[in-house]
């Protein structure tokens, strides 16, 4: 098979959340296979310009732009000055989210709404915003970041596994109503990875850890590097007639029921 079908040399591609985390490894993956990384954040412009620093030491054309994924008058200023400033935006990966974790019964409703507005209803608003140009040069690609919640319930992430939930099927929609003008609408659903966030219960005999890994045929967390092919294949040409996709990106955990405690 050509190494062209992944080529995506010179597309633009904007990582919300890009800063940090499971985001700059999906945008490190596009970036190295040639993609302009436009990276997002909300927390500082300090954070973002580490971010682009770290992008630009491994080779990667990178620029920042700093606003909040949820706030659409932002949005849309952000979105006219990225394709001004760097171009026509041909990759959307729709990472930024948070997650709170609170019993539902004890969740003040507030917190229930802002993890809904920034998981679920951010997606809609910068794919809205985005999908117009696309649709305007009949190509495009947008990948929604979605979960193992997408699928399964866990106690203390009722939001969130709401919110994406909700993710699986705003991508199935987004699908249904863009595929025509050539655009491509997936999902990533990512596991359970090593990261900094991970770094305190990814130890021997802490209870979660060997939870996680004894549910995982794998057996082990996943690599932070192991979201670039995914990104890479659902972002280039080899991906052309895939529409509404979810790839789980999970070590099998979802095909299977697990095992018991005491089987090798």
């Amino acid at each position: 098979m050509s190494q062209t079908l992944f080529d995506i040399s010179g597309k633009v591609a904007l990582v919300t959340g890009s800063t940090h985390g499971l985001g700059m490894s999906m945008a490190m993956g596009l970036g190295k296979a040639g993609a302009i990384i436009v990276v997002n954040g909300n927390s500082s412009q300090e954070k973002i310009d580490n971010a682009v620093a770290l992008y630009k030491a491994e080779g990667i054309n990178a620029f920042g732009y700093k606003f909040d994924v949820a706030d659409e008058t932002q949005v849309i200023a952000a979105i006219s000055k990225i394709e001004a400033e760097v171009g026509n935006i041909d990759i959307l990966v729709n990472n930024a989210g948070i997650i709170k974790r609170t019993p539902l019964a004890e969740m003040e409703v507030a917190d229930f709404k802002q993890v809904i507005d920034i998981d679920l209803v951010s997606p809609f608003i910068v794919s809205k915003h985005v999908i117009k140009g696309m649709m305007e040069r009949g190509a495009g690609k947008i990948i929604n970041i979605c979960s193992m919640m997408s699928e399964l319930g866990r106690n203390t992430v009722g939001a969130y596994a709401a919110a994406k939930g909700g993710l699986v099927m705003l991508t199935k929609n987004m699908a249904t109503e863009w595929a025509r003008f050539g655009v491509q609408v997936n999902g990533i659903g990512p596991g359970y990875f090593a990261t900094s966030q991970t770094a305190p219960i990814r130890v021997d005999g802490h209870p979660f850890n060997d939870f996680i890994v004894n549910r995982t045929p794998a057996k082990k967390w996943g690599d932070p590097n192991d979201l670039a092919g995914a990104a890479v294949f659902l972002s280039s040409k080899a991906s052309d007639f895939v529409n509404g996709h979810i790839l789980y990106v999970d070590g099998g955990i979802l095909a299977t029921i697990g095992k018991p405690s005491n089987e090798e």
